[in-house]
């Protein structure tokens, strides 16, 4: 291996439910009219410059702002090829897997057979058991939960168990327990996508979520880019939620993020690290404290806020690194629905070897992403172990 391809690193960062614009199957997943960057390029609170400086405005069908002639990256629209909008589907996607079938929902609850089970394994009884806000579950259900120990499972419209529990009633250590225990339960025709371990804290008409959620995934159901960077000897970073995502499948080392900022300061200090391979971040408060809340101002000053910081990221790139912005999904926050939405996701690359102003049109799969990753390290894209198809595969300076 050369000293050159020793030193190539790509950054991969998820903008956690950024979506721009409806696909054209929206309205079957109830969605039809969303676009959550646009709805949140509305509040006065919103700028970013330095993203439309890469050329985010001048994705087609954007519609956001004012295109600049000269971009500074190479960008693309991507199109949702699995049948799901949620951000383990999004992401296995990402990575390469396509998901021909949507992972489980329960829109009325999940059956007595999983349920009773559940409480029989954990000796606690369940309450709610119903699709619900994480934030009104807790309020409408905490105080009672203190009272008896029973826990709080509860869904949405993703493929999602999600147990709450007060921190003073079930240690979170114990709550882990409860939720792998959920984890080896929900498999075959009931394999959600995630459990998640949702403590709160507080008292009843206070109680908050504290920042030590966790989430239990299924592995992808097939190889991933993840997969076959670590087999050829790549390191494969996750920053945020990505070893959960993948249920820590070839995640060669991972830390955990307390939001954004944490998340972009982590970005920043993996970036001086010397390592060959893909540094894959997600920064999930756009989805979780803004979409799912219909908090259009608060959705705007996330964004504005990773504007002020890309410049900074910008500059801790080598010669031979790629930048890759993008999203999993949408979750229009002026949309009277809570949940994500059926949308194209916007990806924006730069790099001093990326083609710049290079408009790669609307893509058919956001797997051209982890397509365009292994490509990027010689990795052979003919063999189809992974799906999509590499953006930069037939430019010399990057690929071999």
């Amino acid at each position: 291996m050369s000293e050159k391809e020793l030193r190539k690193r790509i950054f991969l960062i998820v903008l956690d439910s950024v979506g721009i614009g409806e696909m054209p199957d929206a309205a079957a997943f109830g969605d039809e009219g969303s676009n959550t960057l646009k709805a949140a390029s509305k509040s006065r609170y919103f700028s970013m410059p330095n993203m439309a400086g890469l050329g985010l405005f001048n994705i087609d069908g954007a519609d956001i702002g004012e295109p600049v002639k000269a971009p500074l990256g190479a960008f693309a629209r991507m199109a949702e090829a699995s049948r799901g909008k949620d951000t383990t589907i999004g992401h296995w996607e990402i990575a390469g897997v396509i998901s021909r079938q949507p992972l489980p929902t329960y829109p009325e609850g999940f059956p007595a057979e999983i349920t009773e089970e559940f409480s029989r394994r954990t000796g606690r009884g369940v309450l709610c058991n119903q699709p619900y806000s994480g934030t009104e579950v807790i309020r409408d259900y905490g105080e009672e939960h203190m009272k008896t120990g029973n826990l709080i499972v509860y869904t949405s419209a993703d493929s999602v168990f999600q147990v709450a529990a007060h921190e003073a009633v079930v240690p979170v250590e114990t709550l882990y327990e409860y939720c792998q225990t959920a984890r080896e339960l929900l498999t075959g025709v009931h394999g959600v996508g995630r459990v998640i371990a949702r403590p709160f804290e507080g008292e009843p008409g206070n109680f908050r979520r504290t920042v030590r959620r966790h989430d239990f995934s299924l592995e992808p159901p097939a190889v991933t880019m993840l997969d076959q960077l670590k087999e050829t000897g790549r390191e494969v970073l996750g920053i945020g939620k990505i070893f959960d995502i993948f249920a820590g499948k070839s995640v060669t080392d991972s830390v955990r993020t307390t939001g954004n900022a944490d998340g972009i300061e982590k970005t920043l200090k993996w970036m001086e690290r010397e390592f060959e391979g893909l540094c894959f971040v997600n920064l999930v408060d756009y989805d979780m404290l803004y979409g799912h809340r219909n908090d259009v101002d608060g959705y705007a000053r996330a964004l504005t806020y990773f504007d002020e910081r890309l410049p900074e990221l910008l500059s801790r790139l080598r010669k031979d690194d790629i930048l890759m912005i993008t999203a999993d999904h949408g979750c229009d926050p002026s949309t009277p629905s809570t949940d994500h939405s059926r949308e194209y996701t916007p990806l924006v690359m730069y790099g001093a070897n990326v083609p710049a102003g290079k408009n790669f049109g609307t893509r058919s799969t956001f797997a051209d992403i982890g397509a365009t990753v292994l490509s990027c390290f010689g990795i052979n894209g003919t063999e189809k172990r992974i799906q999509g198809e590499s953006l930069l595969s037939f430019d010399s300076r990057v690929c071999p």
